[in-house]
């Protein structure tokens, strides 16, 4: 939502340990096997693929993407349900065309359009606003130049059109577009749920989540993959409960695949409205986003919220050596955790830090995220979870 080299400073074993890891030999101890993070690089793969085209309004992406989750769950073994519900958003399904100065710009590279932007079709002459804004009054066009291009999805739809153009050293004098905008009143998509009952305490839930919608397309040709936001927390959810269905867990274990989170946490909001079990059932709830960096640690957001259990990863990270830093980060509504915290369910969402810093644009692709830290945030979470079963 919101990095990795095989450098491993003073750290000998810990640089051992990864090494063996990589090359597919293993330490004792170590849960996660090499096939664990070959499936979650598939599943991140094949989720960031043009076939789903970015996991969105178009192209039916999300539909796609949830179904194959679905399917995913009941290859593994989960006990699964779908959660169905609608919400409005503006969408972009054709024509998606902007001439700056006589230079045709091309999506998603050179320019975004702002998601809550109408369509407009027309060309016309450039007034300068300020230092990086351009304005056509006739055709209700604002052009803003940025460093980077940051797209983000509306449940509404303006009365004017604008754009997000890389920052250069031109003046912008002219102008022509063909945006094509399309306002969904009820984008139909679905909470995906799997679950496996608990040995000898069915009615405690250990709950992890990861959204697994994104961006969708801009235009017919131009989609964001969102292969670390968010293709790659599905994956490591699907392969947590794949070690969880090899190893049952005196705990009911439940992993939640939530639409609609860059809409505005939609489909988790509807959850906690629509509680598929009851929520003062669960003992702790993990989201799960942002997870393929790692090599300069992790933060826990709502780790001072929940002070003992912050202190129980700390504790097994400390113990075992498995990430540089744990850091701290209090209550943020930031990802699909905030709706349970906000209804008192005790909950986490880790997301990894690193150099990559793909985010809301074209190339977070699956390619370019590193996974060097996924076995061990796995075994993190395998420990976190079974020391509070204790």
């Amino acid at each position: 939502m919101f990095r990795n080299g095989l450098f491993c400073q003073i750290k000998p074993i810990r640089c051992l340990r990864k090494i063996l890891i990589i090359t597919g030999f293993f330490l004792p101890g170590i849960r996660v096997s090499a096939n664990d993070s070959l499936y979650i690089k598939k599943i991140t793969d094949t989720l960031s693929s043009s076939a789903f085209f970015g996991r969105g309004y178009v192209n039916d992406g999300m539909g796609k993407a949830g179904r194959f989750i679905l399917n995913e769950m009941k290859q593994i073994g989960l006990e699964v349900s779908e959660q169905k519900f609608t919400y409005a958003v503006n969408t972009f399904p054709g024509k998606m065309t902007l001439v700056i100065n006589g230079k045709q710009l091309q999506p998603g590279i050179d320019f975004i359009v702002a998601p809550e932007s109408r369509t407009v079709q027309g060309a016309g002459l450039l007034r300068q606003s300020d230092s990086v804004t351009w304005t056509n009054r006739e055709h209700k066009i604002m052009i803003t130049m940025v460093d980077k291009l940051t797209m983000s999805v509306s449940e509404g739809q303006a009365n004017y059109t604008a754009f997000k153009v890389l920052k250069s050293a031109d003046l912008l004098t002219a102008f022509s577009s063909d945006i094509e905008a399309k306002m969904e009143r009820k984008f139909n998509c679905a909470n995906i749920a799997g679950t496996i009952m608990g040995t000898t305490r069915p009615d405690s839930i250990i709950v992890f989540t990861a959204h697994f919608d994104h961006l969708g397309g801009m235009g017919a040709t131009t989609y964001f993959p969102g292969a670390n936001d968010n293709a790659g927390g599905v994956a490591l959810m699907l392969s947590l409960a794949k070690y969880y269905k090899a190893h049952p867990s005196p705990y009911t274990m439940m992993f939640i695949a939530f639409a609609g989170e860059e809409a505005g946490l939609l489909g988790s909001k509807y959850y906690v409205e629509h509680p598929l079990k009851p929520l003062n059932q669960i003992r702790f709830l993990i989201n799960l986003d942002l997870v393929g960096n790692g090599e300069e640690g992790i933060t826990v957001v709502n780790a001072s919220i929940f002070p003992t259990e912050f202190g129980l990863l700390q504790q097994i990270n400390n113990k075992k050596q498995l990430f540089t830093t744990v850091n701290s980060r209090g209550k943020a509504a930031n990802s699909d955790h905030y709706w349970f915290s906000e209804k008192g369910v005790p909950s986490f969402f880790i997301y990894t830090l690193g150099k990559r810093k793909s985010y809301h644009d074209v190339q977070d692709i699956s390619a370019t995220v590193p996974w060097f830290e996924v076995n061990d945030l796995s075994e993190l979470l395998v420990d976190f979870a079974d020391n509070l079963i204790r």
